[in-house]
C-alpha cells in the first residue's frame, strides 16, 4: 500500500505542474550547444513561453505529455516514496535513540531515487520527446513526432530497441540520488525539527506543508545540471537520425559547459523551480496525508 500511496501522491501532482514542465523542457532545448549571442531565444521567459506555446501550438499543448507525464510521476514516486516510507516504519532512518540520522536517512533515500530512476526512465523518454515536439515555428531541439503516449512507446522500441528508453538512464539515476537525499532528508530533518520547537503540532498537513518548501528550494539548486543533461540525452535519438550530440552524461556536461557556459547548466531553472516547488509540495503533502490516514486505518 505504500508503493500505492506514494505513486497516487506523484500522480496528482503531476497534473498541475506539467504545464511548467513544458516550459522547462523548451528553454534547456533552446540554443542547444550553442553561445548565447549565436541564437534567437524562441522563448524569453515564462510568461512569453506560456503564451507563444499556446498561441502557435493551442492551449493543449501546455498539458503535452500529460500522459506519460503522470505514468512518469506515478512510477517514480511509487517506488521512491514508497521504498523510503517502508525504511522509515522499519526504523532503518533513525539511530537507536529513535531520531533521525542524517547517513541512514541519506543513504534510503539515495537508494530510493536511483530505484525509481531505473523504473521510471521509460516513460522520462517519452515525456520529454512529446512535450519537446512543438510548430516548426516555435521548434527547439530535435523533433520527434508520436501519435501519442503508446505510439511513442512502440515507436522507440522498433527503431532504438529497450536501449532507447534507457538512454540518458546514468543522469537520471545521478540526478535522482542527489535530489531524493535533498528532498527527503531535508523534508525528514525540517519536520522533526519544526516538531521539537513545537510548531505545527495540531495540524500535520501545514508541518508537511512547510517542510516540503524548504525542500523545493535546495532540490531545484542541486538538479538543475543534471535535469539539463538529461533532457538533452532523452531527446537526441538514435544515431540513425544524424550524429549523436552527446556520448553520455559527462560528455554531455563538458559540451554543455563549453559551448553554453555556466548559464547552459543553469538553463531552465525558473520553470523548474516552478515544477518542482509545487509539485515536491503537492506530492509529499499528499503522500504525509495519505500515509497518515493509512496509518490511522491500520490501527483502528
Amino acid at each position: 500500500m505504500e508503493f500505492v500511496i506514494g505513486g497516487l501522491a506523484g500522480a496528482g501532482a503531476t497534473i498541475f505542474t506539467n504545464p511548467m514542465d513544458v516550459v522547462k523542457t523548451r528553454f534547456q532545448l533552446q540554443g542547444e550547444l550553442r553561445a548565447r549571442n549565436e541564437h534567437t531565444a524562441r522563448y524569453r521567459g515564462i510568461f512569453h513561453a506560456l503564451y507563444v506555446i499556446a498561441r502557435n501550438d493551442g492551449m493543449l499543448a501546455l498539458q503535452k505529455g500529460l500522459a506519460p507525464a503522470m505514468l512518469l510521476g506515478f512510477t517514480m514516486n511509487s517506488v521512491r516514496l514508497g521504498m523510503y516510507h517502508v525504511a522509515e516504519v522499519q526504523g532503518w532512518t533513525k539511530s537507536k535513540d529513535g531520531d533521525i540520522n542524517i547517513n541512514k536517512t541519506i543513504f534510503w533515500s539515495s537508494a530510493s531515487g536511483v530505484m525509481s530512476g531505473l523504473a521510471a526512465n521509460p516513460a522520462s523518454v517519452v515525456k520529454t520527446r512529446i512535450q519537446a515536439a512543438a510548430h516548426p515555428s516555435i521548434a527547439v531541439g530535435r523533433q520527434h513526432r508520436y501519435d501519442g503516449m503508446m505510439d511513442a512507446f512502440i515507436t522507440i522500441y522498433k527503431t532504438e530497441g529497450v536501449k532507447g528508453f534507457f538512454a540518458g538512464v546514468n543522469a537520471t539515476c545521478a540526478r535522482l540520488a542527489v535530489g531524493s537525499a535533498a528532498q527527503l532528508t531535508t523534508f525528514s530533518t525540517v519536520k522533526e525539527k519544526l516538531l521539537e520547537l513545537g510548531y505545527f503540532n495540531r495540524s500535520r498537513a501545514t508541518l508537511a506543508f512547510a517542510a516540503s518548501i524548504v525542500c523545493g528550494v535546495l532540490c531545484v539548486l542541486v538538479e538543475t545540471p543534471l535535469d539539463v543533461v538529461n533532457t538533452r540525452l532523452y531527446n537526441q535519438g538514435p544515431a540513425s537520425k544524424g550524429e549523436l550530440l552527446y556520448n553520455g552524461v559527462f560528455d554531455c556536461l563538458k559540451k554543455i559547459y563549453t559551448t553554453e557556459g555556466v548559464h547552459g547548466l543553469y538553463k531552465g531553472i525558473g520553470p523548474l523551480y516552478l515544477r518542482i516547488a509545487p509539485h515536491t509540495t503537492l506530492s509529499l503533502v499528499i503522500w504525509d496525508m495519505l500515509n497518515n490516514l493509512f496509518d490511522k486505518n491500520k490501527k483502528s
